[in-house]
């Protein structure tokens, strides 16, 4: 750790700062050249609420950051951290966790202790699996892991009741596990750039919530698509979604209605 590289001259307009955080409870340290998790923030303990700290060159992230136990958003994306400490767990205040372009081939199984976590994104790193505690994440709404080198999805990942959004675009993904049929709350599914041949049979009857099912450049024919199960019925969804889209006079691209299946 270290001190905040973007000080403001003079004692008083630090103290000013630090009287400001611990009022709002919010950190804004995005793009302020830090290569150290700063010191005066994790001295601050229960004040803190949001932590902003975007852009910077921050490599590791201490285990001291388990003290601030009433955290609700930590915003680290676009830093050079590889690895996050175990007792990440212990924020169990933490609702948003993001992690995008960073270097992270793995996460700890600790994280299935965030239990209120309700957005996971980690796009953009090197991440060649995902913990199986992830499936304790019940209360977890997104769930971003496009663009790294996953070459599944756990099976417990269908164990996040509240999931209404994966996106998981341009990786190395060959199958999808059975249990995605259970969630029954799932609105989007984004694989497009990756290697699935197949969907999980009852998938389209089975997430009777399913509105968007994008599959471009995978190894899975339109044909193969329409026989299965429950197609029609996701095509009512999908076409009424985009009904009201249009009667709010929201734009739809070039490409209409599009399934997400190359032809």
């Amino acid at each position: 750790m270290g001190c905040c590289a973007s000080n403001t001259a003079g004692g008083g307009s630090k103290a000013s700062r630090v009287a400001r955080w611990r009022s709002t409870g919010i950190i804004g340290l995005r793009d302020s050249k830090l290569k150290t998790f700063p010191d005066e923030v994790i001295v601050m303990e229960r004040a803190v609420r949001t932590l902003d700290l975007t852009h910077n060159k921050i490599s590791d992230v201490p285990a001291e950051v388990s003290k601030l136990i009433n955290m609700q958003r930590l915003l680290i994306a676009d830093n050079l951290i590889e690895r996050l400490p175990g007792n990440l767990g212990k924020l169990q205040s933490l609702k948003v966790l993001m992690l995008d372009g960073n270097r992270i081939s793995c996460l700890p199984d600790e994280l299935g202790q965030l239990i209120r976590l309700e957005q996971l994104s980690i796009s953009r790193n090197m991440l060649i699996y995902l913990p199986d505690t992830i499936g304790s994440l019940r209360n977890l709404v997104l769930l971003n892991v496009s663009n790294n080198r996953l070459k599944s999805l756990p099976e417990s990942v269908g164990s996040c009741a509240s999931l209404e959004e994966i996106q998981a675009n341009d990786n190395v993904i060959e199958e999808l596990p059975a249990s995605l049929c259970n969630l029954i709350q799932l609105k989007s599914l984004c694989l497009d750039n990756n290697q699935v041949k197949q969907i999980p049979d009852g998938l389209l009857k089975d997430c009777k919530s399913l509105q968007n099912l994008s599959l471009h450049n995978n190894p899975i024919s339109m044909d193969e698509f329409q026989l299965m199960e429950g197609y029609q019925e996701f095509e009512e969804r999908r076409k009424k979604k985009f009904d009201k889209q249009i009667d709010s006079n929201v734009m739809i691209s070039s490409k209409g209605l599009d399934v997400g299946v190359d032809k």
